[in-house]
């Protein structure tokens, strides 16, 4: 989240490649989950070039995602395309991403805002439509993830906490929409039967039945699923759980197996039910470290490692040092100070920690400067100030910290959030410029703020 930022990843990842670090123990290894570790998609450039670009910024997608900095722009155009209608899920614009008061401007002006979330948040606060989900204390909820290398380790988390009032499941509420609009096709009472016959692997078989005789049954496989299944479980988010189990491919099967599963048709059921027994996880997995070929993942035609990637070159050599230097300096006589905006703590996790009661008696929510900065504009320490920049300004508390570097100042992320009609801290991103970004992700330069401070 610094200039170059992309073009900097890029340059870490060919040092460490022609140092021989990629692939090997003690460097970095690809992916090693149970559902990762197979053939990579080679870059097709073809079909990037194809790709919908957005209409005011010509974004293209980077791993079939869109830069959400650029929502503002994208909605506040006179394109005939531009966009009209959003749906956040489990998400806070208005203080997650850079630019609020640009986001509060294209928000107010969208057709169609619609949020699904656990609280009311300031973006559900200007919805058309606020839909409440469950939290995950609610609702089965999975995760998994190495732990250590090279093990693989799984938790489906149970609900704990018996929800009160009209919560469903946020895959519960997509299904429901998905449906509404006819996205989901007939399903015939025998795929109902086997769902609630509390035989899984009779449903799976009935499942793969329908359909390939349904060819469009393929996309609307989430729906079919929550709808059979799902219904019979109780939970949408448990019977996915099951169907990435039981469509796991041979070379997860392998993983599995290493940690007692025995391969076979009944491997992925076996699994799921074994990680429903076990509340607190367990182990599902396992990479063999000597055997596993890293490689083997790398799906280009030489089984190489690309490095040629001809817009980061291009970025590359654009860059002169003298001529860095000057951009370094613009707009320092009105904005003397550097802010990194993102500043993490235990309490600033995310937007949901809503009460005031999480951080009472704590500083997470300060502005730190050092203090020769302080002492050179007469601030002291707990006084409040006003932190300008090009996007806007907050009023926040002070500390004067040396722990920080003369010039430099920090900001946390995560406050200015509205819980029983007040606000409390700051809100970072009402700072951070969405056209201060970079220039192929579209990532936000948050450690690259240029701001001053004055006495509140």
């Amino acid at each position: 989240m610094n200039r170059h930022s992309t073009l900097i990843s890029y340059l870490e990842n060919v040092f460490r490649t022609i140092c021989g670090r990629i692939g090997v123990k003690g460097g970095n290894l690809f992916g090693t989950g149970l559902m990762s570790g197979g053939p990579t998609k080679v870059r097709n450039r073809a079909k990037e070039a194809r790709a919908w670009r957005t209409v005011a910024t010509d974004f293209p997608p980077i791993t079939n995602l869109y830069p959400p900095n650029v929502m503002p722009e994208e909605v506040l155009n006179n394109h005939p395309d531009h966009l009209r209608a959003v749906i956040v899920s489990g998400c806070n614009p208005l203080r997650s991403f850079a630019d609020t008061s640009q986001y509060e401007k294209a928000f107010e002006a969208l057709d169609l805002l619609v949020t699904v979330d656990i609280a009311m948040t300031e973006t559900a606060a200007l919805s058309h439509y606020v839909l409440p989900a469950l939290s995950a204390y609610e609702s089965y909820d999975a995760g998994m993830q190495p732990h250590g290398f090279p093990d693989i380790f799984m938790q489906v988390r149970h609900p704990v906490v018996k929800p009160e009032g009209e919560q469903l499941e946020a895959a519960e509420i997509f299904t429901r929409l998905a449906d509404a609009l006819g996205l989901v096709p007939e399903i015939p009472e025998k795929l109902h039967e086997a769902a609630d016959s509390g035989d899984r692997l009779h449903f799976g078989a009935e499942l793969m039945a329908f359909a390939g005789k349904n060819p469009d049954a393929g996309r609307a496989m989430q729906y079919i699923l929550a709808k059979t299944l799902g219904r019979s479980m109780g939970s949408v988010h448990k019977a996915w759980q099951w169907s990435r189990l039981a469509t796991m491919p041979p070379w997860a099967q392998e993983k599995a197996a290493r940690v007692g599963f025995t391969p076979g048709l009944t491997i992925g059921d076996d699994l799921f039910q074994a990680v429903i027994d076990a509340p607190g996880g367990l182990m599902v997995g396992s990479v063999d470290p000597d055997e596993w070929d890293h490689f083997k993942v790398i799906a280009t035609e030489d089984g190489r490692i690309n490095l040629d990637v001809p817009e980061m070159l291009e970025w590359l050599e654009a860059i002169e040092p003298t001529l860095e230097q000057e951009v370094l300096k613009e707009g320092e006589e009105t904005y003397p100070l550097i802010m990194s905006s993102g500043l993490h703590f235990d309490g600033n996790a995310n937007t949901h920690m809503r009460d005031t009661a999480w951080n009472e008696g704590k500083t997470y929510h300060c502005f730190r400067m050092h203090p020769d900065d302080a002492a050179r504009q007469g601030l002291e320490d707990g006084q409040w100030v006003r932190v300008v920049t090009e996007a806007g300004q907050e009023q926040v508390e002070l500390k004067v910290d040396a722990t920080t570097r003369p010039g430099y100042a920090l900001m946390p992320h995560g406050f200015g959030l509205v819980h029983n009609g007040e606000t409390f801290g700051a809100n970072a991103n009402r700072l951070a410029k969405n056209t201060h970004r970079d220039r192929l992700a579209g990532t936000p330069l948050h450690r690259y703020i240029r701001c001053r401070v004055e006495a509140a």
